[in-house]
């Protein structure tokens, strides 16, 4: 899918906005977001982009939450790279997704090395969760409860929580978290889950495990941490986002986007190949109502995780080292603005595809979304998702008819 016809430059030379969020808003979502990281906010230009709330309505944190920053040492807690993220968030009114309370990875070796009992793990997950999770109550619009559980091929990860506790460990979390920020949407986040598969299929057992446990789960995170050229198709993307939904969240989210080069430098092909992809995974969210946002890990390539986990691929994000915006940003962008003005409409329905274990996998074959000419009616107010309130917020605290200004934070409000 080429944009040679609308361009981010376009859009502002003609009074449309460029900026993600804003458009991602107007398409009918919730946000546009990124990561970020404690170490990258000394950085004055990328702090620029960064912080302006019309291009990204949402922050994660990428490590500051993780176990190995807040409990070190067994019943001691420390929240101060969380709360800088946190507090970066109210202060320029985001949205704060929160990440991640159980993570085989980046675990204290106390807890990783430990002999224990199931009594004892339960022990320390529940008092892991309710600290922390109670620390942030009220400042997280979603946590990601458990990452990662999975292996590739859809079997069970041996961490020290699964050999423990087996498959309980994940019911057990979301219970800690429930009980510890009741208004916190709960997710379960994974990657290599995009697209149909054995680790899809499970990922739909998990969910009914939870559901059938008494635990609640409101979303699914899928990372996306994706390859050029093998991203896939924007209706077979879409399908596996409703297969989710069929399974009971109420809500899913790319919250890891990234999409890299095998080899750099890429060429031009590659770069528009890319911006393709880009479209395709975004297009996906616009076509599943229950698809909130999408959130890119950090927005420009001179920090991303890439280059020193897979070297010699990389210039995965929508902006380059230099921080100026690449193909993949104009390709979203334009988008996000055609769906906003009703150039893009949501698919009426998604292929099927595998919705239990037993289920057979499906593939779709690749298809252009369906797309309608209409011009979105004109309403007075703010639109569902827009920010209607906040301290320092100085625009319109009215919402469009049917909804109501709901306060997420003393700096956020939203039309919902």
């Amino acid at each position: 899918m080429r944009f040679s016809t609308i361009t981010a430059a376009g859009l502002l030379a003609s009074g449309v906005s460029a900026n993600l969020h804003e458009l991602a808003v107007a398409a009918g979502k919730k946000y546009f977001g990124t990561a970020t990281d404690n170490s990258e906010l000394t950085d004055t230009a990328y702090v620029e982009i960064l912080k302006d709330a019309k291009m990204f309505g949402q922050i994660t944190p990428g490590n500051g939450q993780k176990w190995q920053f807040t409990e070190k040492s067994q019943g001691v807690f420390s929240y101060t790279s969380g709360d800088e993220i946190a507090d970066f968030a109210k202060t320029n009114s985001k949205l704060l997704r929160c990440h991640t309370l159980v993570w085989h990875s980046q675990l204290p070796t106390w807890v990783s090395s430990g002999t224990w009992t199931k009594e004892q793990l339960t022990s320390i997950i529940d008092t892991h969760i309710s600290n922390v999770a109670g620390h942030y109550k009220g400042q997280c619009y979603a946590w990601d409860v458990v990452n990662e559980a999975l292996n590739e091929d859809g079997t069970y990860r041996d961490s020290v929580f699964y050999k423990v506790l087996g498959t309980d460990f994940i019911p057990i979390a979301f219970k800690a978290a429930a009980a510890a920020d009741a208004d916190a949407k709960l997710y379960y986040n994974d990657y290599s889950i995009e697209l149909a598969g054995n680790k899809q299929k499970e990922v739909l057992n998990i969910i009914k495990n939870i559901k059938d446990s008494g635990a609640r789960i409101d979303g699914l995170g899928l990372q996306a941490h994706l390859i050029v050229g093998s991203a896939g198709s924007r209706t077979a993307l879409s399908a596996v986002l409703q297969s989710y939904v069929d399974a009971g969240v109420t809500e899913v989210a790319y919250t890891e986007l990234d999409i890299r080069h095998k080899a750099i430098p890429a060429d031009t092909a590659a770069q528009e190949q890319q911006a393709t992809d880009y479209v395709s995974v975004v297009g996906a969210c616009l076509d599943i109502a229950e698809c909130v946002g999408v959130t890119i890990w950090d927005y420009t390539d001179k920090y991303s995780w890439i280059p020193s986990v897979f070297p010699g691929t990389g210039e995965a994000l929508p902006w380059d080292e230099n921080l100026k915006p690449k193909p993949a940003y104009t390709s979203i962008s334009s988008l996000l603005a055609a769906a906003g003005k009703g150039g893009a409409a949501p698919a009426t329905s998604a292929p099927a595809v595998a919705t239990s274990a037993a289920a057979a996998v499906t593939t779709s074959a690749a298809a252009a979304a369906p797309t309608s000419d209409a011009p979105a009616a004109a309403t007075s107010g703010a639109g569902r998702w827009a920010q209607c309130g906040g301290n320092g917020f100085t625009g319109s605290t009215t919402c469009q008819s049917g909804l109501t200004c709901q306060k997420q934070n003393d700096y956020y409000s939203q039309c919902v």
